[in-house]
Order: structure tokens, then sequence, then C-alpha cells
């Protein structure tokens, strides 16, 4: 049986991109009602890419799976009135806001607090003052692309993960929870502001890297593939296949060391240079040199071959490779967290897209969740409204006849 510990929560989100959403989809695949509200026609972030063929947006249906979507126009008076409603309905499971929205007065938390004083909102931000940021603005300016790349290279190097934006909606779930709890103790509601240039900010801190950054008195030297501050590093096999190697505890460097039969060079070593390899800081100091010793024990052997010695001898370590590998084997032999959901079609004469997308990473008793079906806009924008709202089928229609939510999208 399919867990969802959240069955009965009802949360509305009003956000767009990366960080939002995410929260709200940890929510909706542990079983709460996430009700996505967007304005008529797509928000910003309706056709990112990457797209199918069709044109749907694989990112946008997948990263609002399992969620009601409700299109509504934000703009006219009773389409802000609905969404006020829908954000503060009565209920001990209901009152709970998630959003990234910058200068709609009537969306602030004092004006929906005064509608229900026990509100629960989440407010996603750029900066902690309100002004806009994103993944790669705040990545940049915490200092890891100057840090990340070849030695030789001068010019920062971005990352292609958002994962300051993940961090963050991992976050927004966090505290929707934690207030929740809070409210059912205390009665009282919750107004908490997360800005992504704090995720970020944070993030680095707590790894000891502006700490580092002080002592040193300027910044930390590239390394390109080496791990820092221990061994790990990548090595080319005979057939051109490449493969990470790491080694952080005593147990996997010894691993290392008899697999590749290297353990009496790595003594000799240790004895000329005064070092201790079974020391992270000594193999880290040493890994240019160690890498060289190991290369070409790599270098004699094909990619099966190599494979096969390591995990006999349980070192830690993996293969490089590209998405498409990643699809190839889901193809051959589907992988547990992800799923194969076919996206709702605005064109249906065009035939089914399948998206591949994921389960939550969370096993309940060892169990992975539904996905969530993928949404097509404003989908539930009538059963929303008839559910939380209790509105009759004629008051719908006369909405959608007014242009105030979107017609019901075509089957």
């Amino acid at each position: 049986m399919i867990r969802q510990p959240l069955a009965g929560l009802r949360v509305v989100e009003c956000a767009s991109f990366v960080a939002g959403p995410t929260g709200g989809m940890t929510l909706a695949q542990l079983g709460a009602d996430v009700i996505r509200i967007d304005p008529i026609g797509g928000g910003s972030d309706f056709q990112r890419w990457p797209v199918a063929p069709t044109g749907e947006s694989y990112y946008w249906t997948s990263l609002n799976k399992a969620k009601r979507s409700a299109a509504i126009n934000l703009r006219a008076a009773e389409g802000k009135e609905l969404v006020t409603a829908l954000i503060t309905a009565p209920g001990p499971e209901q009152g709970i806001l998630v959003d990234n929205v910058v200068g709609r007065r009537w969306m602030a938390n004092d004006v929906l607090a005064a509608r229900r004083a026990d509100l629960i909102h989440v407010r996603v931000q750029g900066y902690p003052d309100g002004r806009p940021a994103v993944d790669y603005t705040v990545n940049a300016e915490v200092g890891l692309p100057g840090i990340t790349g070849r030695e030789e290279g001068g010019a920062p190097v971005n990352h292609v993960l958002p994962a300051w934006d993940y961090i963050t909606g991992l976050s927004v779930s966090t505290a929707v929870l934690a207030a929740l709890r809070d409210r059912d103790r205390s009665g009282a509601g919750a107004f908490i502001e997360l800005a992504l240039s704090d995720v970020a900010l944070a993030g680095v801190a707590n790894m000891g890297w502006l700490s580092e950054a002080a002592a040193r008195g300027g910044e930390r030297p590239r390394h390109g593939n080496h791990v820092y501050g221990s061994f790990g590093v990548d090595f080319t096999c005979s057939d051109g296949v490449r493969v990470m190697v790491v080694a952080l505890t005593e147990g996997q460097w010894a691993a290392l060391c008899s697999v590749t039969k290297t353990g009496e060079v790595f003594g000799a070593l240790e004895t000329a240079l005064d070092a201790d390899l079974n020391f992270e800081a000594d193999r880290y100091r040493l890994r240019e040199t160690i890498a060289a010793v190991l290369r070409p024990w790599f270098a004699a052997r094909d990619y099966a071959q190599v494979a096969g010695e390591l995990d006999a001898a349980r070192v830690l370590w993996s293969r490089y490779q590209g998405m498409s590998d990643v699809v190839a084997a889901h193809a051959a032999n589907p992988l547990a967290v992800l799923a194969d959901v076919e996206l709702p079609a605005s064109d249906p004469s065009r035939g089914p897209v399948t998206s591949i997308t994921a389960r939550s990473p969370m096993r309940w008793d060892g169990e992975y969740g539904a996905p969530g079906d993928a949404p097509r806009l404003g989908q539930h924008t009538a059963s929303v409204l008839s559910d939380v709202l209790g509105l009759s089928d004629a008051e719908i229609g006369r909405l959608v006849d007014s242009g105030v939510i979107a017609a019901p999208p075509a089957a």
C-alpha cells in the first residue's frame, strides 16, 4: 500500500520556476492536496525548456505532477477574490500558502492574515529585501564558480544544476510542516520568508568554506576533478571509458591499494615524503603523485575489467556516463525511483508523449510512492472551486463566460 502521510492537508501554491514548485511537489507526492494557481494561459515558466516534440514542457509538467492545476485571471477583481478565498478557506488542514509573488498587494501576508489569522504563509524570495535573484546569480555571488573547473582556467565556471533552488524547495516543505506543527500546538499562524541568497550563503558557510577563505586570506585554488580535502579523481581505461575513484576512508584507501597492487610503492613514498596516506590530509596533499602512480593500472585495462576488479575489492567508484546512458539503462531495467508518465497533450492528434520523471526519493517501509499525474494547465479549476469553495456548476459556468477562470481544457 502506498503511504500518503500528508493526505487531507491542502496547500495553495502560487509560485513559478523551481524552488516553490519543488516544495509543493514534495508535499504533493506525500499525499497533500496541492492546488497550483496559474494565470490563464500559463505563467512565465509554463513552456520552459526542455520541451517535448509536441511543445509540452517536460519541466513544467514534471515539477507540477501530483498537484491540481487551476487557471484564474489574476488581474480581475473576482479572480483575486477567488484565489484569496482558496488561500484562506477554513479548516484545520487548510490555510496554507506557498508563493514567490512580488508586488501583489492583495496577496501580502497582512492582507491575507486579516482574512485568516492562523494562515501559514511561506514566501520564496531572491534576496531578503525582496529584490529578484535566481540560482545562477546567487551561485555566482557565493564564490563557487571561482573554485570550479580546471586548474589553469581563469574564467568562472557555472554549473548546470540549480542546486540552491532545490535546497530552497526542500526548505519550503520543511517550513510548511514546521509551521503546521506549531499551529497544531499553539493555534498561531506563521509568515516565513525564505530567500534564495540566504540559502546559498548558509550552504557555503555550513560547509566551512567561508571560514576557510577568511583563514587563507584568499580563494581556495582550483583542483579540476580532484576531490577537495581527500583523494578522488578520474581515470581513463584502455578503451577510453572514464571512471571516478574516491578514497575518503582508511578502508577505501586500503581497498584501492590492494586491487592496484600499489601498497609497496605508496609505502616507499610515505617514507620518502614523511607522509601517512591513511590520513585524508596526506592523501589530498599528495593527490597528483598518487594519481600518477595509479594511472597506468587503469590504462592497462578496459572498462569491463576495471569494473570487475574494483567491485570485487569494494573500491568506491563510478563510471562517467551521459544522460542518454541513464535513459538506456532505465529502458532496459526500470530504475525504481523513476517513472514513465504520459504527458497531457495540448493537441491529442499528435499522439501521446511520455516523460521520464521521478517518484519521491523517500521510501516508506522500503516502497517508493507514486509519481503523480502530470496536470494540464487549468485542468482542475472547476473541481477546485467546487470542492473548496462550494461553487455550483452554474456559478463556475458564469466565471468561465466572464473570463475570470479558464475554460476546461479539451479532453
